[in-house]
């Protein structure tokens, strides 16, 4: 029974036909002859039949495969793996030269040459993942064989995708010159849906992951982008950027997993690479300054940094996200809220900040502020700490505010007039300037007091001493009278 049912439909159909030719011979006893010969077959081949199923029962009736199916039979074992020896070389050969060696090898080897078709047959016949592996290596072996391993989210944030890649446009950056952004994304991997994004001209780094999560995680202003929330596993490559220490620290602070694609291998990424191709096929095309790989640039670049940003969420919110899914047939941003769940939100968004935001520079509290990148920033708290060495942590997109630290404490934030179109007024400043004068008066009344004190008691111990009686150690030691008589030296 095991044994018929590892055939093939086919051979199993075969030995059903077979007994259905011979059941009447064997169930009514009907004379074998005349049921050969009412089937058209052979009375020998009825015989061998009726004798293989009474031995082996059905499987007996199906058709047997040659033993040596497959091999070549006008060449000998030697002679073709001979031949598949040389068509596996790196670089192949043409198959007219690599037959010419073959018939040189066969003189050696005392063999008669196979023909050239033979050959043919031989080099036709080789695997595709043999001769991938042969002529391309192993990266494209695996990436074309080998099997993936898939991940899997059951749910909204329950894992996301984090990479970055290079835009196939020009933009016109501050001083005229053009240049290629760089995108770094975190991509819901149940919804398709982006959580954030940076844009960048600098290369990947640490802070656009940090930058492009703080945005993911936080809960946008634009009411058309809903996603929000800290997932349960983060997925990335091995970029130093995701494996750096600090983004190690965030995740064990928010409770966040990390996983690592293998090294060489980012075909478990799909997701976000097709988002990649998604943007580039209908978004970036349609552009000034469409600039893809190898081609020539569309139009002249006009668009900046921040032109670019506005037009690619436009993109994010209005299209993308409403467009109904290839694989999921459901609009990323429908099917990231339809399940109604509430996400896991950080405590604060200075929390976060302190988490994410790592870009922390030193620098003293002048007089007039906080000079930082030619700007100049105030805060009334700072006139407490003129002097000073505070650190400054900072968003890059954002330059009109600073947090101030000092001491590993949250100090304030400090604002710049041009940026931030607000200013400190100056009663806010000479009251502030006033106050902390005050607060040093203070400490150098306490001080000075402190110090009096002091002095006072030294005083007294000083007249003390002055008023009381000598003691017998103090008295002068008592003095010789003079002689009375006159005495010479010769006496």
């Amino acid at each position: 029974m095991d044994l018929l049912a590892g055939l093939p439909e086919d051979v199993r159909k075969l030995a059903l036909d077979r007994f259905r030719v011979i059941q009447p011979h064997l169930e009514q006893s009907r004379p074998l002859q005349s049921v050969a010969r009412a089937a058209g077959i052979p009375y020998r081949t009825a015989q061998r039949w009726v004798a293989q199923y009474r031995l082996f029962g059905l499987a007996a009736l199906a058709r047997k495969k040659r033993e040596d199916q497959g091999e070549r039979r006008a060449v000998s074992t030697k002679m073709k793996e001979v031949v598949e020896g040389l068509a596996l070389q790196k670089p192949p050969l043409p198959v007219a030269a690599l037959y010419r060696q073959v018939v040189r090898f066969s003189k050696d080897l005392g063999e008669k040459a196979p023909s050239y078709g033979t050959v043919f047959n031989i080099v036709r016949s080789l695997g595709a993942d043999l001769v991938t592996l042969a002529h391309e290596g192993t990266k494209a072996y695996s990436n074309t064989f080998e099997l993936v391993h898939r991940r899997e989210a059951d749910r909204p944030n329950a894992i996301w995708q984090a990479d970055h890649t290079p835009l196939d446009i020009l933009l016109v950056r501050s001083a005229g010159e053009v240049a290629k952004p760089w995108l770094s994304v975190v991509i819901d991997d149940y919804s398709r849906a982006v959580a954030g994004y940076f844009l960048s001209f600098e290369g990947p780094s640490a802070l656009h992951t940090s930058l492009a999560l703080r945005q993911a995680i936080w809960r946008k202003e634009d009411s058309r982008w809903i996603v929000c929330g800290i997932p349960d596993v983060l997925y990335t490559d091995n970029g130093s950027d995701f494996t750096s220490r600090h983004l190690e620290q965030v995740g064990a602070d928010l409770k966040i997993r990390l996983v690592f694609s293998i090294p060489g291998k980012p075909r478990g990424r799909g997701r976000i690479e097709r988002f990649f191709s998604t943007v580039s096929e209908m978004f970036l095309c349609e552009l000034d300054g469409y600039a893809p790989a190898g081609g020539a640039v569309r139009g002249k670049p006009t668009l900046t940094l921040a032109d670019f940003d506005a037009r690619f969420r436009n993109f994010l919110l209005d299209v993308y996200h409403r467009r109904e899914c290839a694989e999921t047939k459901i609009p990323p941003a429908e099917r990231w809220e339809a399940n109604g769940f509430l996400p896991r939100m950080p405590d604060s968004l200075e929390q976060l900040d302190l988490l994410l935001i790592q870009v922390a520079k030193a620098r003293q509290v002048r007089v007039d502020g906080i000079h930082f990148q030619s700007l100049r920033y105030i805060s009334t708290t700072l006139a407490a700490y003129v002097g000073e060495t505070v650190t400054l942590r900072f968003d890059p997109r954002d330059m009109a505010e600073i947090r101030v630290f000092h001491e590993d404490k949250f100090l304030c934030r400090a604002v710049c007039a041009e940026l931030a179109g607000a200013t400190v007024p100056l009663r806010e400043i000479l009251r502030a300037r006033n106050r902390r004068r005050r607060e040093l008066r203070g400490v150098l009344r306490d001080r000075q007091t402190a110090v009096d004190t002091l002095l006072d008691l030294k005083r007294g111990e000083v007249t003390e001493k002055e008023d009381a009686p000598p003691t017998p150690a103090d008295k002068p030691a008592a003095r010789r009278p003079a002689p009375t008589l006159k005495r010479y030296r010769n006496e």
